[in-house]
């Protein structure tokens, strides 16, 4: 009888904090409209990535558990979203059909409480941006085993849209089937994933045909669609596409982890936590790149990553896509980009974002 009465006190003061926080976030999500009205007189955008990296960062240290830091991401993050979808609702463009790990990456970035436009490729995420019919565009750019997603990057170079955000996303794959389907003739999935699953595929399947489709969520819509196909996707793709889970985590390298970057017409302003993402070349001359390099060194300015693409106008001619620490308005960054500049022959400042915690 005692346990029973005690459950009922927990149960109790439980209903009462929910009241409390219902409370709590229905006043916080009054106060962004008032702040979005104000922005909006101001000629200001609804969404400000660097505002919301720092109250993110602000929430984590001040986080005494037991939560986690990541729950506390998330919680926070659908209540940024309601707040801002308060203001205006928002539109982002992601390479579709529902259930592919772009779409998990636009939603980690943004919420729940957006409009999201499905893209057919990564290509037409760029074009829905740049033609305005999506505000914010989320495009894969790097993976933690196959490097640079060249599409992407190919894309990057002419766009006249600018990196805003980053994000990194844990890419678990796993093969997926129809419960009809249990000798594949043909494995279906995003050239990437086949990549990052080659070797699991060969071992276990061997023989059976690889084939690259435009998405994850494609290859999974295959699986359900066409009689002896298997599919490479995310467990999220087989409830919305009916199939059953063969295996989980099948990628080569353990923490197969996709970085995303958020394009839009503009970089935010500093957040305290951020990085620069350009594209440089350089001529052919002996100590060409180290001249192109030198001025990061000489500022103390460190990259985060540095990636070679053959480029269109001549055989053997390369361009260097280089993240590095730092905001373009930080005045050693600004400086140092400034000497690039003069010892290349080709930089575009693709952005200046807060830094994926």
């Amino acid at each position: 009888m005692a346990a029973k009465k005690n459950l009922e006190s927990l149960r109790n003061r439980i209903d009462e904090i929910d009241l409390k926080l219902l409370e709590l976030i229905n006043e916080r999500v009054k106060t962004a409209a008032e702040i979005g009205a104000e922005k909006a007189s101001h000629g200001e955008t609804v969404y400000r990535p660097e505002r919301e990296a720092q109250v993110l960062r602000r929430l984590r240290e001040h986080n005494a558990g037991p939560v986690s830091d990541e729950g506390v991401r998330t919680i926070f993050t659908e209540i940024v979203s309601c707040a801002r979808g308060a203001e205006e609702p928002i539109r982002v463009a992601a390479l579709g059909p529902r259930g592919t790990f772009s779409e998990q990456a636009a939603l980690k970035v943004f919420g729940k409480q957006i409009t999201l436009l499905e893209a057919a490729s990564i290509k037409e995420v760029f074009r829905l941006t740049e033609a305005g019919d999506a505000q914010f565009g989320v495009v894969p750019v790097e993976n933690s085993s196959e490097g640079g997603v060249n599409a992407t990057l190919d894309l990057l170079i002419d766009t006249p849209l600018q990196v805003c955000n980053e994000i990194e996303l844990r890419v678990t794959h796993c093969l997926l089937s129809s419960s009809s389907c249990d000798a594949p003739r043909e494995i279906a999935g995003h050239e990437q994933a086949l990549a990052q699953c080659r070797n699991w595929l060969l071992s276990h399947y061997p023989g059976v045909t690889l084939a690259p489709t435009a998405s994850t969520a494609d290859a999974a819509r295959a699986a359900s669609e066409r009689s002896g196909v298997m599919a490479v996707a995310s467990a999220e793709a087989a409830g919305l596409y009916e199939l059953d889970v063969i295996a989980r985590d099948i990628a080569d390298v353990p923490d197969n982890t996709t970085r995303f970057q958020v394009l839009s017409t503009q970089s935010p302003p500093p957040s305290g936590n951020d990085k620069t993402s350009l594209v440089a070349a350089c001529s052919d001359d002996a100590g060409s790149l180290l001249q192109l390099l030198g001025p990061l060194a000489k500022a103390g300015i460190s990259m985060t990553r540095i990636e070679s693409r053959p480029t269109r106008s001549g055989l053997w001619k390369y361009v260097f896509f280089i993240d590095l620490e730092g905001h373009v308005d930080d005045p050693r960054v600004g400086q140092a980009l400034e000497e690039i500049d003069k010892a290349s022959s080709l930089l575009r400042i693709l952005g200046s974002y807060p830094r994926a915690s």
